[in-house]
């Protein structure tokens, strides 16, 4: 029995490495200055709105805002889903969170929360979200399946997933979407349609899966 235990712990252990192994080349996630986000025009070249309403966010929807940098899509997803609705505006950067939380008390957002989360995973609680969105993010993600299945775990029986990323290779601050595409649906989601109203934002596309 010891061989046998043996060789089965090692396989686990494998199979645990494999998860955690990088699958393609990633981007150095960004810490810098966080105002090159607050483009007056940027509402109009990303079709916030649209994005919005093909996530399906409405009053007393619960959202999170993974990677939500200084919080630019945070407000606009708090405007959108009202007092009775929550946005999670989780970050990696402890001083984007706290920009963050600095800017929803300004601003006067209660129903905004702030949330550190680590690389691999988001700290977001189960079964809590109506919808996710990762805005230029996903070429950060060094292990897509850890961080996916922690992603799925937090959200909703069929609630929606929005990646909005531009082309390249990983490394370059851009990911091919054939990759997001394959990953997500490798980690539980289901894809359901590709856009690309969002080029004038530099983003070649808008993938939108769901949680089976």
């Amino acid at each position: 029995m010891r061989p046998f235990r043996f060789l089965l712990a090692l396989f686990l252990a494998c199979l645990s490495l494999h998860a955690q192994a990088p699958t393609h080349p990633t981007s150095t996630p960004y810490s810098g200055d966080l105002s090159i986000f607050e483009d007056p025009g940027r509402d109009a070249k990303l079709h916030t709105d649209r994005v919005m309403d093909t996530l399906r966010l409405g009053p007393g929807k619960v959202i999170a805002d993974i990677g939500a940098g200084g919080g630019w899509f945070s407000v606009r997803a708090a405007k959108r889903v009202g007092p009775t609705g929550k946005v999670i505006a989780e970050d990696i950067n402890q001083h984007a969170v706290d920009s963050i939380r600095d800017r929803a008390a300004r601003e006067h957002f209660a129903n905004i929360t702030p949330l550190l989360g680590t690389p691999d995973n988001p700290n977001l609680a189960p079964d809590s979200l109506d919808a996710a969105l990762m805005l230029r993010v996903y070429h950060e993600v060094a292990h897509p399946a850890l961080m996916l299945a922690a992603v799925h775990a937090a959200l909703k029986p069929h609630a929606r997933f929005g990646i909005i990323d531009h082309d390249g290779h990983g490394d370059d601050h851009g990911i091919n979407a054939d990759i997001v595409k394959a990953e997500m649906e490798r980690n539980g989601f289901r894809f359901l349609a590709r856009y690309d109203f969002t080029h004038a934002d530099q983003n070649d596309y808008f993938l939108v899966f769901e949680k089976k």
